[in-house]
Order: structure tokens, then sequence, then C-alpha cells
């Protein structure tokens, strides 16, 4: 992991130490809420529903048990004893006061983390695969190069005033687990005669205006990445709108200037740039990279791991969902799931926390990882140390086994929280994952992913999700609208509309006649709801969600 430095930690201290000021003179009434508002959304602070809400940066989603351990505490001490991980691999606590907050920042600094550009019109937290370093698949670890650009992003003088907020995804994999295509930036790693560098796409993301990415340059050396990136960015300062913040995305304008006219540009620009960086970011990669060197792998038999794997099912059923081939075949990688059947999807207790920091420590080369799937990765386990990491789970109900299954859902905090939301999301996806738990059916179902926004912002990421579920206010009543075929990874796909919303008391019921379409039309268990998707199209799929209308289109043919 990357380590602070001398700059980082002064860096972080003075930014709570001025925060600690504006705070105070917020409660003395020298500030306005108007005056103190964008100063606050410097530091990750938002004025929600009910109360103030805190995002802490996770950046690229990386995590050591001492970090964790302190989110525990922060938890207990300042929160009402839990967090909530997020899309975007961060963590959110739901109930600070406001005169807390500068003391919780500075225990985040303790443990070199902070809340910095975790809201605003900047660079947002960059995040990446969560299986980085770990993953069988990969062709280069992308944590360095989300490590770069986070230092560059930091407080950039010209990119902390841009038209709109900014997200980047770095993948150092072909199989994308980062959602690349649905970001302002994704770099996708690739190899070209031997050589390491990116695939650049740009333009993408989710919202009211879904777009997937496109391909700006096909192949960026890794020494050109920085003066590329400025290039993007300057080009989208100069060109993004400000007079509608519902146009000011890059995803606008982009498709507004055309991509053979932004790739002109951004060329242009970088041109320009190039010579200036003059090889000091790849001096400070270099650095970066020896931080992110992999752990001293464990040497001793994997006997116990084969030995409960062939007489416990119960283990059996965890190991296939949950484990994730590892580059290292006595290891494998662990997805610890956040959706026990009725939790609220992505929260964590901090007695959760702190025997995750603890398992971490012991058995997993104290690295955690966040994913933007809101759980949380141990991304280097000994198989041999797998029977006593489960028994640890179990007692601890996060051994639930059910990543990538219908209960595993994207969920965004929706109006139980949130001060933009129109409709709930958490009652949603508990209903949904608890009826499928009472039908028996999850792993017969197998892969599949839904996403719930509760409203069109989609930060629940319902535009990606196999099923996407999008909470709206109609006329004073929660609506929910259906999407289909949506896909966040190498295949990215923004779902289509199925047709009318259902109502609250609805929507299950509508998911489970959706569920039972597919079951009864695929071509064999192997075949997953989104290829069954693909090769039929909406058509059984519309008719199982509106069955009257079906009907009378039945009875007008004949």
């Amino acid at each position: 992991m990357y380590k602070y430095n001398d700059f980082d930690e002064a860096f972080v201290r003075e930014r709570v130490d001025q925060f600690r000021g504006q705070v105070q003179r917020r409660i003395d009434g020298a500030l306005t809420e108007d005056e103190f508002k964008p100063l606050r959304l410097m530091n990750g602070l938002y004025l929600q529903l009910h109360a103030y809400m805190l995002r802490i940066a996770i950046p690229y989603g990386t995590l050591n048990s001492g970090q964790m351990r302190q989110l525990a505490m922060i938890a207990d001490r300042w929160d009402r004893g839990y967090g909530h991980f997020t899309t975007r691999q961060n963590i959110q606590f739901n109930w600070p006061k406001l005169a807390d907050v500068p003391d919780i920042l500075s225990a985040l600094a303790d443990v070199e983390m902070h809340a910095h550009q975790t809201s605003g019109n900047t660079v947002r937290n960059v995040t990446a695969d969560h299986f980085a370093g770990a993953a069988a698949d990969e062709i280069e670890d992308p944590r360095p190069t989300a490590e770069l650009l986070r230092q560059w992003s930091t407080d950039h003088p010209e990119f902390q005033f841009l038209p709109r907020k900014f997200k980047i995804a770095v993948t150092g994999s072909p199989n994308d687990r980062a959602v690349t295509r649905a970001h302002d930036i994704g770099l996708r790693m690739v190899e070209r005669d031997g050589e390491p560098g990116y695939e650049v796409l740009v333009g993408g993301g989710l919202g009211r205006t879904p777009m997937i990415g496109q391909v700006v340059r096909e192949f960026l050396p890794k020494a050109d990445l920085l003066p590329y990136v400025e290039a993007i960015l300057s080009v989208y300062n100069w060109l993004g709108r400000r007079d509608n913040k519902y146009k000011a995305r890059i995803k606008i304008t982009v498709h507004e200037t055309g991509i053979d006219e932004i790739r002109r540009l951004v060329e242009e620009r970088f041109s320009e740039l190039r010579p200036e960086f003059s090889g000091v970011d790849q001096e400070l990669l270099a650095e970066i990279e020896q931080a992110f060197a992999p752990p001293q792998w464990k040497e001793a038999p994997t006997d116990a791991y084969a030995k409960l794997y062939d007489a416990d099912p119960v283990f059996r059923s965890w190991a296939d969902t949950n484990l994730t081939a590892h580059r290292n075949p006595d290891y494998a990688v662990v997805s610890v799931s956040l959706k026990k059947q009725g939790d609220t999807p992505g929260d964590a207790t901090s007695d959760q926390m702190r025997l995750l920091a603890d398992l971490a420590e012991r058995l997993g080369h104290d690295e955690l990882r966040i994913s933007h799937e809101q759980n949380v990765i141990l991304p280097h386990i000994h198989k041999g140390d797998l029977p006593e990491l489960h028994a640890a789970l179990s007692e601890a109900g996060l051994a639930t086994a059910n990543i990538g299954l219908i209960s595993d859902i994207i969920a965004c905090p929706g109006m139980d929280y949130c001060a933009l939301a129109t409709a709930r999301s958490i009652p949603i996806a508990q209903e949904i994952a608890t009826r499928f738990e009472e039908l028996k059916l999850e792993h017969d179902i197998g892969q599949l992913k839904i996403k719930i926004s509760g409203c069109i912002n989609a930060c629940g990421h319902h535009h990606m999700g196999h099923i996407g579920i999008l909470g709206l206010d109609r006329a004073g009543v929660e609506n929910y609208q259906i999407t289909l075929g949506g896909d966040g990874t190498e295949t990215a796909a923004v779902g289509e509309r199925a047709g009318p919303g259902f109502s609250a008391d609805e929507i299950v019921p509508a998911i489970e006649r959706l569920v039972h379409a597919y079951l009864e039309h695929r071509d064999g268990p192997e075949e997953t709801f989104l290829q069954a998707y693909r090769r039929l199209g909406q058509a059984p799929f519309k008719a199982a969600l509106y069955p009257e209308q079906a009907e009378k289109e039945a009875r007008n043919a004949a």
C-alpha cells in the first residue's frame, strides 16, 4: 500500500485545521449556510434529510487493518455504530454532529485517510478493480496508476471548479470489474507489442442521460498518462457547459462536440502539455509502484480447504460463489458479502469492521478492498486458511454465499437518507432479497445483477443492472421503473426501459414474474439472465411484466 510522505501528512493536517476554523465560524453564526456550503463540500460533508453526512475517501478501494479499525472507532464514537460503503468505494457516515466533524477528520488523518474531493465539481475518488493486484486474469496492477492520478488531481489548481463532478476508473484486467465504460474517463490496461499501456475512454456516465464511454485513444503508453489525462480535463474545462448543470458532464460535451473533434482537441493539447512533465511523473510512478509490491506469499499445505470443500455443503456453496481465482494458485480472492438477506446493502457495523480488520491482519497480508458493488474483499487468503476464515465470518453473519446472485443488490441510500431521492431503495432491496430467499431459487437463478436507484441521479447504477430499478415520484406516490439488459463489464450496455412503472407494493411481484420468465425461457442452467435477454430480446420479459397487456395484444392478433 501507498504510505504518506511528509508532504501528504502536512497537507492533510493543514486541511483539517482549516476546516476546524470554518466549522467554528458556522457554529458561531459568522458564516451562513450558503457561505459554509462550498467549504463543507470540499471536505466531503453533505447536509442530508435528517443530519449531516460525511463521505470519506477510500482511494481505489484499498484499506489496511488499522484504517478499518479506525472507521469502526469513528462509527462508535461519533456516529451510530455502522457505516455505509458506496458504489464509489467510499464510506459514508450518516449521523455525525457538525461540531465533531473536525475531530473525525483528524482521526482519519491519524491513519492516512481523508475526505478530500469526495464532493464538488472536481476529480472525485479514483476507483479501480477491487481484485487489483490479486486477480489471475490481470495484466498489471492498476492501483499505482490510480494512486498517481489521486496525487495529481488532489487540489489541482486548474480542476477544482470544473463544469461538473468528474469520475475516473481504472482496470488492469480485460474483464472489466471497474465499470470503466460508465465513467467520465475510463482507463483499461492493454498491451501492444509487449508494452503496457491504456485504452482511454471518455464520455461515459449515468444519471438522467446515461451514455457508454467512447474510445478516444486505442493505445496510450504508460509514460504519457498524466499529460494525456490533463489534456482531456483541460479540453472539458474549456468546452464544458456551465449554463445548465444537467448538461454539464463531459458525456454531453462529447455528444455535442463529437468524438472526432474531442480527439483532435485532446491530441493538440496533449502535444503542448507533454514536454512540461519532463519525466517527473514517471519518477513518481516508479516510487509509487514500489509501494504496491506483492506480499511475501505463504507456503503451506492447502489440504484443509480441499477436505472441507468435499465434506461441507455450506462451505462448498460459499466457496463456489464468494471465491475468485488468485494469481497465486495456492491463494483465493475472498468477497465478503454485506448483503445478507434482509440487511441494508453496503452497511457494516463497527463490530463487523473490526472482525474484518482482524482477519485481514492475521490471514490476509493486512489488505482489504471495498468493491463498487458495496462488498468487502480480502484479496490474499491462502487456501489453507479458508476454513478458519469461513468459520469466523459465519459467526459474525458475514458468510452469506450470494456474490453475484439476485440478493447481492446494489442500492443507494434512497429516501431513507438522501435529500435528492424521490423514492426508497433500501426497503425494496431488502424485500427482493428476502422474497427469493423464501423461494429458495437464488442459486438456481445464478448470476443476476439487480441495481436500484432512488432517483434519476443513478447512484445505485440501475442503468448497468441486468435488472435495473429506478424509483421516482409520481404525484406523491413512489413509482418504480424497470430497465433490462444493462451491463457494467467489458460488454457494457445501458439497460432498456421495459414499460410503465410499478407501485411499491407491485415491484417485488413484478421482479418475481420476470425471474420466472427467465427460468422458463433460458437455454439450460448455464445461460445467465443477461445472455437469455440478449438472445431473446424484450418480448418474453415484457409479457411477464405486463400480463394483461400481453393477453390483450394476443386477443387482438387473433
